[in-house]
């Protein structure tokens, strides 16, 4: 649930702050007082595309921030490594240059995260769901979200990839002859150019030391030489040096044994040195250096280094590339052994793609006769009596009889008044029925939604006299299972409010100023008197507003049993 809402600096809004309740909250203002103004100020805060011109003019930066209720996303909290108290707070910085930045409970993340986030909190209604819902590509996603058919999705999906694959490797090997030997050419040439390099993993990097160490032969074994005679071989080496001092403090411990350890760790350090002497004479007496050595190495990593450059591959990738080439020339060269193989792959997965996809059809059937029961019974509750609304679908036209997403092509379609037939609703239904419609399936859907908080930016587009009453009655109903708000103009939609909040904008100093104000029960009686009559509110539209508001407390309270 959203708590509170802060706008600082953000179009005319300098600063604002909300605290929204639980029910029905209400957003009600003159034309262009800056209703839209907070629905873009929350879609900014969740994540949404923004740009400098949200910034109030002659501020450095636009700030918002919500605090919502922490349900339901303690999971997504974790997997981000954000910690949270009592509260999520959400906050999206705009700077006048265009820039921004997102945070949740004070940790820098991305719009990306912020939208993730805010999928789980929030659900905004504005006019474009109206295009949506009109959009027949996004027919089959209402029903599939409906009927909550992911399982058989996923299952259709994995046959429909594996089928696609076998499509696709049959069309690698469905060439033409010419481009059949033009490309064996190619292989052939590739593989019989790999192998006779006789390639093996981490050759180059060895053959690169050895080289390495010949090329510096010169001064190793000069450094070889001096340290061993220091160790060992001259007079007065560290060997003769530690002997003679081992032996003297063996004499010293005779007559003071805490000497001892002394003499025993000088014994020890023979031993080393010794170790480390023949380790270096063993060492030089195995080098063995000659220019034909030097020159096969530098050959062997020219042409190693040639070949990773014209494959664009290293070492360890060329084999690789090798096996692959081999791999592509016998497919070619078995090509017609494989395509008849494949031909029968194709037809048997073919055949498990129609099974998997007519249970999904199956699934899909029994979840449109359930939408179109639920629907017609959410619009005859939104004064459309005579509505009949129909889930159609009809088979994938072209072959193999099914697409990416099933078998079936799915349209909603509807009739508004009796006696009409079905038709699609882009041609059928007014802007009022496509709002009422699309707030039917919005609550409808909104049963199998986990978010909190649903906002309906003018949900009123077309509506008047009864039917936004029953708009009215259904976005209290709704909200009494979510926190609902809702921008309108309509004094039908207004009455239902728990809570209402009124926008105000005015002009001081050559400046514009919005601000947004929590009404008592004498406020929401004069601003249902100005929706009512405009500028000229008189004693008899106050009364009217009193009775409509009284009115509406009646109609919640049998709604409420």
């Amino acid at each position: 649930m959203l708590n509170e809402l802060h706008i600082e600096n953000i179009a005319v809004i300098e600063r604002a702050d909300i605290r929204f309740g639980r029910g029905l909250n209400i957003l009600t203002g003159e034309t262009g007082a800056g209703k839209s103004i907070v629905i873009d100020s929350i879609g900014a805060v969740l994540g949404e595309r923004v740009s400098r011109d949200l910034v109030r003019r002659g501020a450095e930066r636009g700030l918002v921030t919500a605090v919502f209720d922490l349900a339901g996303t303690e999971e997504w909290l974790r997997e981000n490594e954000i910690e949270a108290e009592d509260e999520l707070i959400l906050q999206r910085r705009i700077s006048s240059d265009g820039k921004s930045t997102c945070r949740i409970c004070g940790v820098p993340v991305s719009a990306v995260q912020l939208r993730e986030l805010a999928s789980l909190l929030v659900d905004i209604h504005g006019q474009n769901d109206g295009r949506q819902l009109m959009d027949e590509r996004r027919h089959r996603e209402y029903l599939d979200r409906f009927g909550s058919l992911d399982e058989q999705i996923r299952e259709f999906g994995k046959e429909y990839r594996a089928y696609q694959a076998l499509i696709k490797e049959k069309e690698r090997l469905s060439m033409d002859e010419v481009e059949k030997e033009r490309l064996s050419e190619s292989l052939r040439y590739q593989i019989a150019e790999l192998e006779r390099a006789e390639l093996k993993e981490g050759e180059k990097d060895a053959l690169t030391a050895r080289r390495d160490l010949l090329r510096n032969s010169e001064k190793l074994t000069e450094a070889l030489d001096e340290a061993i005679a220091a160790l060992y071989s001259e007079e007065g080496s560290a060997v003769s040096m530690a002997q003679n001092g081992a032996y003297y403090a063996d004499r010293a411990a005779s007559f003071a044994p805490e000497l001892q350890k002394a003499a025993d760790s000088l014994r020890d350090a023979i031993f080393t040195i010794t170790d480390a002497a023949e380790s270096l004479r063993d060492f030089r007496e195995s080098l063995e250096f000659s220019p034909e050595e030097y020159n096969r190495l530098e050959e062997r990593i020219s042409l190693l280094s040639k070949l990773e450059r014209k494959y664009n591959r290293d070492e360890a990738e060329l084999i690789r590339f090798l096996a692959e080439c081999r791999e592509r020339l016998d497919a070619i060269e078995y090509s017609e052994e494989r395509l008849v193989k494949l031909e029968k792959e194709i037809s048997a997965q073919k055949q498990h793609c129609v099974k998997t996809a007519a249970v999904l059809s199956k699934a899909r059937r029994a979840a449109g006769d359930e939408l179109e029961r639920r629907i017609m019974a959410e619009l005859r509750d939104l004064n459309m009596p005579s509505v009949r609304f129909h889930v159609e679908l009809q088979p994938v036209d072209r072959a193999p009889g099914f697409d990416s997403n099933g078998a079936d092509s799915v349209v909603f379609l509807m009739s508004a008044n009796a006696g009409e037939d079905l038709g699609k609703i882009n041609k059928i239904a007014s802007g009022g029925e496509l709002s009422r419609i699309m707030l039917a399936m919005k609550n409808v859907f909104a049963e199998k939604d986990p978010v909190a908080t649903m906002i309906f930016d003018e949900i009123d587009t077309g509506v008047s006299g009864i039917a936004a009453q029953r708009v009215g009655e259904k976005l209290y109903t709704v909200s009494k299972g979510k926190q609902v708000l809702c921008v309108t103009h309509l004094p039908q939609i207004a009455a239902m409010a728990d809570e209402h909040y009124v926008i105000v904008k005015s002009e001081e100093k050559g400046r514009t100023y919005t601000k947004v104000e929590p009404l008592d029960y004498e406020g929401r009686k004069a601003e249902l008197a100005r929706l009512h009559g405009g500028d000229h509110v008189t004693v008899i539209t106050l009364a009217s507003a009193a009775e409509q508001l009284e009115s509406a407390e009646k109609t919640k309270r049998l709604l409420d049993s």
